[in-house]
């Protein structure tokens, strides 16, 4: 069995995307499709903008979807893949979830974008720059990471925001919270606290206003059953019904990303094989928590031409 994985926040890179749109017209197709949506020059940003540009939340959110459709659009339509023969479920980290069903068919990818940039604004509006901040702690567990964000939290918000692997948790809260428990989480037992070069607290409480601002948009937006079960972020459980994901798109925004339960619920079901379509950083994350399984990354047209000529 197979899973395909879209990647979240943190995989944007200028130049993401320009060598797959000189080889592909169906890349190109879909970054052209995206900036006419947006209204926006948001490819030429990917290809050739600044970092620092890029890397806000709303452009960084609709250009790592961008980046992932153009992949799966070239394995699609020019490697005569189709998803439902090829995997047997999708999910995505955080906004990859997005790009998952898109890829799945629940959204357009139009409709896709437009969903992303409103997530991405909602989400960095919802708290003012210096108030919040998030921290990865590495060699804690999330039991681990649960205590040292309530031992920091004095009356502050600090939580648990991504359990990314058995080793890699990422909190977040009040900018005060998340200083006081990269100070104390060594002497609590984690390896390492690094504090995340991220604009916004999320995946916490502190996005409730992002989650009402979502909550009113997909209320408005066609959402199809997608073409395989997607592996939700807040359930870690495979799920069809458009109602149920429309919910839980909306529970995510404040809600913990639960990628490594994920990962084990969807290798204990037989998945085997999982790969990452424009991006790099969940096949790693795969390989930590089910070692035994085979893990492709999908970013070049050649990666795309080889797993093409695979699965056919």
């Amino acid at each position: 069995m197979r899973a395909f994985l879209f990647p979240g926040q943190g995989s944007q890179a200028v130049g993401m995307g320009a060598a797959l749109a000189e080889a592909s017209r169906a890349a190109r197709d879909v970054f052209g499709e995206v900036d006419e949506a947006l209204g926006q020059g948001l490819f030429k940003l990917m290809r050739d903008g600044h970092e620092d540009q890029l890397k806000l939340t709303e452009n960084a959110q609709p250009a790592i979807m961008a980046h992932s459709l153009a992949v799966f659009t070239a394995l699609t339509r020019e490697g005569g893949i189709e998803l439902a023969k090829a995997a047997d479920f999708v999910a995505g980290h955080s906004l990859g979830e997005y790009s998952a069903l898109c890829a799945a068919g629940s959204f357009d990818l139009a409709t896709t974008a437009r969903l992303l940039k409103l997530r991405g604004q909602a989400m960095q509006a919802a708290v003012p720059v210096g108030i919040g901040a998030m921290a990865a702690l590495l060699g804690a567990n999330i039991e681990l990471a649960t205590r040292i964000a309530a031992a920091a939290a004095e009356g502050e918000v600090c939580s648990v925001a991504n359990d990314n692997e058995m080793s890699q948790v990422v909190i977040s809260g009040h900018v005060g919270a998340i200083d006081r428990a990269i100070a104390m989480a060594r002497d609590l037992g984690a390896k390492r606290a690094i504090l995340l070069p991220v604009s916004a607290p999320f995946h916490c409480s502190l996005m409730q206003p992002a989650a009402e601002a979502m909550e009113e948009a997909l209320g408005q937006t066609d959402i199809k059953a997608p073409a395989v079960p997607l592996y939700a972020n807040v359930t870690a459980a495979p799920v069809l019904d458009p109602g149920t994901i429309r919910e839980q798109l909306v529970e995510q925004i404040t809600g913990l990303v639960r990628w490594r339960e994920t990962i084990a619920a969807m290798a204990a079901a037989g998945v085997e094989e999982f790969v990452e379509l424009g991006g790099k950083v969940l096949g790693g994350m795969v390989k930590r928590i089910a070692p035994d399984a085979r893990v492709t990354s999908v970013m070049t047209i050649e990666d795309v031409e080889a797993l093409a000529k695979e699965i056919a």
